[in-house]
């Protein structure tokens, strides 16, 4: 599973971040976690609220940050086939 984190470097991006991989780690997943701050790059997802998250190129979250349960759910739901 390869996760993105979009966003320019914020408060919001960098507490998205530290709760996707609680999420991640509490679900046990094996997940490689990369962050995105360019602008083109976070736009090319469609993005345009950060931050925005991104599961296997498919863009599952953008302009807020739950609660780490709620991304667990999230999370969860993509890691199934």
């Amino acid at each position: 599973m390869i996760v993105k984190v979009l966003g320019p470097g914020c408060a919001n991006c960098v507490t998205l971040e530290k709760r996707t991989r609680q999420a991640l780690t509490d679900l046990g997943l094996d997940a490689h976690v990369e962050k995105v701050t360019d602008y083109a790059q976070i736009a090319a997802y469609g993005v345009m609220t950060t931050p925005g998250l991104v599961v296997d190129e498919q863009v599952v979250l953008q302009g807020r940050v739950p609660t780490v349960a709620a991304l667990g759910e999230l999370l969860g739901a993509a890691a199934r086939p």
